[in-house]
């Protein structure tokens, strides 16, 4: 599966050209993955008119859940490819079967609401049955993406119980080079650490997305702000706080804060959550 894979995963990359639209399909402005609660919507509608099938209830209840559940796959679809094409391969594909699962079940939803609207009920409703089966073949796929291959996870370490309280030492500033970012650590942490004139930014080093290097990525500034970007897919993380200018990732580098010692030394810790 590795050429449809990657030859779809670069045509979504390049026609989901704007920034605004990418970080809305990954849901940056929530601060969290947007396509899982799309998903939950579309599923928990057509599960929903397979019980009022099974009870005998008035037929145009399950005709609205499953047009609902259909109205919704669009965005569904749309902001799970758009994660899906910044995924590493192997998450790729096991994405990619569970894309194909999810466009049979759709189908068989949509095919079930024709039949209704025509007036075949009961063949409409063992489509609707057929389509659900499906659909849960597709959502057991995206849970194991999810909780087995931490697609969507935050992969940046939770420093505050990895750190202990206060301020550690560091490195001597005179070590640093001044202007780029290098990598160090702190006990079981690799830190982002950057220097400029006797400021130092240190963030986490793994990126939240999938854990790329971020003292390997490019210092640019995007509008107002001083950023760095992920070598790996291109995340976005604002240097003054760590918080996500641009997707993939959603959650925040974890920032430290520093203070500078009479002797030179730079001492870290923690910043707020």
């Amino acid at each position: 599966m590795d050429t449809p894979v990657r030859v779809l995963a670069k045509t979504v990359r390049r026609r989901v050209r704007p920034a605004w639209l990418r970080d809305l399909l990954h849901g940056v402005p929530i601060g969290k993955p947007l396509h899982p609660p799309l998903a939950t919507i579309s599923l928990g509608c057509w599960l929903s008119a397979a019980v009022l099938d099974v009870a005998e209830a008035d037929p145009r209840a399950s005709r609205l859940l499953l047009a609902t559940g259909i109205a919704n796959a669009l965005p569904t679809a749309a902001s799970g490819l758009t994660d899906w094409s910044s995924l590493h391969r192997e998450q790729q594909r096991v994405g990619f079967v569970h894309m194909l699962s999810n466009m049979t079940a759709l189908g068989l939803f949509s095919a079930s609401l024709l039949a209704r609207l025509s007036g075949h009920e009961r063949p409409g409703r063992m489509l609707s049955f057929a389509g659900l089966g499906v659909g849960a073949l597709g959502a057991y796929l995206g849970g194991h993406m999810a909780y087995r291959q931490a697609a969507g996870a935050n992969h940046a370490p939770q420093v505050t119980h990895l750190v202990p309280l206060g301020w550690h030492d560091l490195c001597p500033i005179r070590d640093l080079p001044e202007g780029r970012p290098v990598a160090r650590r702190l006990g079981y942490i690799q830190l982002f650490v950057l220097r400029r004139g006797d400021a130092v930014t240190v963030l986490a080093d793994r990126c939240p997305h999938l854990a790329g290097p971020l003292h390997q990525g490019r210092l640019v500034i995007d509008g107002q702000d001083a950023c760095v970007v992920c070598p790996w897919h291109g995340s976005t993380f604002r240097l003054a706080d760590g918080s996500v200018k641009h997707g993939p990732a959603t959650a925040p580098a974890p920032m430290f804060e520093t203070r500078l010692r009479r002797d030179g030394t730079i001492q870290v810790r923690p910043g707020p959550a």
